[in-house]
């Protein structure tokens, strides 16, 4: 037995752009799925943007071993990375993880 209303329902989280918002949705998820990645975003909030050599002396893992979580975070979008001579300078990508967070509200 179908049940309907007359009221209108309430936009879902993944209506309107649908598909694009649901796979940007889980690639960061994914990406956030492990605490190292926690940690970076973490310290990433706390500054406009730091050298991936300021991001291994606040983590105990090889540099290489952090520019991995680095290049998984950025391809989800929520880490930017601009190249300052040999250095590369890492930044949030705040409107990203803004609309993670707005998505993850509406579930």
């Amino acid at each position: 037995m179908l049940i309907t209303s007359d009221k209108p329902s309430k936009p879902r989280p993944f209506d309107g752009e649908g598909k694009l918002d649901r796979d940007m949705f889980a690639q960061i998820c994914k990406a956030m799925g492990h605490p190292a990645r926690l940690r970076i975003i973490e310290h990433l909030k706390q500054t406009e943007g730091c050298i991936c050599g300021q991001i291994v002396e606040i983590l105990p893992l090889a540099q290489s071993t952090v520019s991995q979580h680095l290049k998984i975070l950025k391809d989800a979008g929520l880490v930017r990375g601009e190249v300052e001579g040999p250095r590369t300078c890492y930044c949030l990508d705040r409107a990203r993880l803004a609309k993670f967070k707005q998505i993850a509200a509406e579930l």
